[in-house]
């Protein structure tokens, strides 16, 4: 039997899956192992080698049976994934800077190894899960995390671009000056453009620019008294709760998305947008009234266009893993070897 894997790499935790070639997934929810990235490549392809092993004890199959290897990390990186000389986030150690990963990992497990960034890889899981494997409909997912990653797929295939930035979509521009309660903010993103998705939808965004925005109008609130940084990870929950500020950092967030989503829609006119990440790992009620946000903050849609849904990512914890085995099994299709 012919195996594919999906490795999802963070900077912390490897997360795994496999699939066969008949798509049926062989592990169910999460199957991670420790990362060790920071520690650089040699120890870091250890880790991924011992815990594919792992993986696939745990899926009953032996290590042998994987023909090809899906893998997806953060970014920069180039679409054959060599990562940016100037390092790469949550690859400080000096040997990663343009170090060829998925040249590194093939070479480490004597398999073929199929490469996509993470916002990339979990796009196109969105995708599948909503078309299959469909060649007509076209997505677009924003994945909002520390920073704001995610992809386009048109007729099934990832926009990957010249020198694999396509799909960066965090870093477009938005016209945040226009959102409703946040006139006067001026939210600079790490990469150094003011007003991309990313300076204002992003755990750092709420860190570096939202929180800062907002605690002036809220005098005595409980997340004014310690470090930004610790508050920044307390706001989901807090606004999940139901607290009034934190609902409204959420709702700017919301906005500043509709407003993407316009773009969106003006320049590809997808069949669905999908919102993925951390920001909305919570409960129904809650991803419900932040889609409703999103929809407020979008300007009026064609007629023909206002119909175009806007899903939750599925298997979100998963998402990346499952996006990079369907990347390398179609690849293996394409191929031959599977």
């Amino acid at each position: 039997m012919n195996i594919v894997a999906g490795v999802d790499l963070g900077g912390n935790a490897v997360n795994y899956t496999l699939i066969t070639e008949e798509e049926k997934f062989l592990i169910e929810g999460l199957c991670e192992h420790p990362a060790r990235s920071r520690e650089g490549p040699r120890v870091c392809l250890n880790q991924i080698m011992e815990g594919l092993e792992i993986a696939a004890a745990r899926a009953g199959v032996k290590t042998s049976e994987v023909t090809v290897v899906g893998l997806d990390t953060p970014g920069p990186a180039s679409s054959t994934g060599v990562l940016s000389a100037e390092g790469s986030t949550n690859f400080v150690h000096k040997d990663w800077g343009g170090f060829d990963i998925r040249a590194g990992l093939a070479e480490k497990l004597g398999k073929p190894v199929i490469y996509l960034n993470d916002g990339n890889a979990g796009a196109l899981w969105g995708h599948y899960v909503l078309f299959g494997t469909s060649r007509e409909a076209t997505s677009v997912s924003a994945i909002i995390g520390t920073g704001l990653g995610g992809g386009v797929i048109i007729e099934g295939n990832v926009v990957k671009g010249r020198k694999g930035f396509g799909g960066e979509l965090g870093h477009v521009l938005v016209p945040y000056q226009s959102i409703p309660g946040a006139e006067g903010m001026k939210p600079d993103c790490n990469c150094g453009r003011r007003g991309d998705l990313e300076s204002v939808c992003s755990l750092t965004a709420i860190e570096k620019t939202l929180l800062p925005y907002f605690l002036p109008k809220y005098p005595g609130h409980e997340l004014g008294k310690g470090d930004l940084h610790q508050a920044a990870k307390r706001v989901r929950g807090m606004a999940e709760r139901g607290d009034e500020m934190c609902r409204e950092v959420f709702r700017v967030q919301a906005c500043a998305l509709g407003l993407f989503f316009d773009e969106m829609v003006n320049t590809f006119d997808p069949d669905a947008l999908i919102v993925g990440g951390g920001a909305i790992e919570t409960d129904k009620e809650f991803q419900d009234w932040f889609v409703s946000e999103i929809r407020a903050g979008m300007p009026p849609q064609r007629v023909e266009q206002a119909d175009i849904p806007i899903h939750i990512m599925p298997n979100g914890d998963t998402a990346g893993a499952r996006g990079a085995a369907i990347e390398a099994l179609k690849v293996a299709r394409d191929s031959g070897l599977a």
